[in-house]
């Protein structure tokens, strides 16, 4: 599989999203899940502390045993795991790192992830307390995820000179969300951070499973009413759309939605969660589509970027 660069870390254009663990799948439909995902060609996996109420990373951690060394692992801090473990303060960043390397059973997290800003907390304190975490060798790399394009001017005017600085965002972006282009992926370019979409699928709804004047799969995540706001005419009416465009060129609806955002220099990575060996094994598959000038700009005709 293709790898592309997220600083010092080389990972795969394809991730595996780890958000079901400990939630929908138990510790041995997690294992299945990771091995395949391995022998796929997938060597980036992204969880976060707060996934399955904690026991995503662990699962993870277990499933992963003696090959972690040829894995690279994202996880997440600042997200509400309690009352009391939440947010960005210093403390509270070394506190959640420690507790997610025990989780993990690693000693060390590949890349590390601000999940959201906290606004109580000044961003120079919460960024000081991540470069220690890389100097003392817990960390390897950091990122932020759902920040806007003024805070991340904020944060890397916030980095000291030869301390550790964001050099990821992890937003959610797909061919029904192209809110980004506007501020966020071109401040991205200009600043040299990669970018790592999430709910590159719309929560299901471009894998093509969801079809006009057809009920939702019975157990399906929007079926299940689970954003199911996503379900409008509009939306139904573009996803048929994709869908003729894609196979008439001999693709699924799934492979452009994944190769669309991989056609994007800035991304490095895209995340996509699975429930089953056979989710995976799409999903790798899913980026080997090289879509033309001509078929990007087809596709800018059938979903144009939403206004700002």
């Amino acid at each position: 599989m293709e790898k592309r660069r997220i600083g010092s870390l080389e990972v795969s254009v394809v991730g595996l999203g780890c958000n079901n663990f400990g939630r929908k799948l138990d510790l041995e439909s997690t294992s299945s899940v990771v091995n395949a995902a391995i022998d796929a060609g997938i060597d980036f996996f992204d969880t976060a502390d707060i996934y399955g109420g904690t026991k995503s990373e662990e699962f993870l951690g277990r499933a992963l045993g003696a090959r972690r060394s040829l894995i690279n692992v994202a996880t997440k801090f600042g997200m509400a795991v309690d009352e009391h473990r939440q947010g960005a303060h210093p403390d509270y960043v070394r506190r959640a790192a420690e507790d997610s390397l025990r989780r993990l059973g690693t000693d060390y997290i590949d890349l590390y992830y601000l999940h959201k800003p906290d606004p109580s907390v000044p961003i120079a304190d919460t960024l000081g307390a991540l470069d220690e975490l890389v100097r003392a060798g817990k960390v390897r790399e950091i990122g932020c995820s759902q920040f806007s394009a003024s805070q991340l001017r904020e944060a890397q005017s916030a980095a000291l000179l030869d301390a550790a600085h964001f050099i990821v965002l992890q937003n959610e972006y797909s061919l029904l969300y192209r809110e980004p282009e506007h501020e966020v992926i071109p401040e991205c370019v200009r600043r040299g951070i990669v970018f790592v979409p999430f709910f590159p699928l719309a929560n299901g709804l471009l894998t093509g499973k969801y079809r006009r004047g057809q009920a939702a799969p019975e157990g399906s995540r929007i079926g299940s009413g689970w954003h199911g706001e996503l379900l409008t005419d509009e939306n139904l009416n573009i996803v048929e759309r994709l869908i003729r465009f894609a196979e008439s060129r001999g693709h699924t609806m799934l492979e452009l939605a994944i190769s669309w955002l991989a056609s994007h220099d800035v991304v490095a990575s895209v995340i996509a969660g699975a429930t089953s060996r056979d989710q995976v094994s799409a999903n790798a598959a899913a980026a080997g589509w090289r879509l033309t000038d001509a078929e990007m700009a087809e596709v800018d005709a059938i979903v144009p970027m939403q206004s700002p």
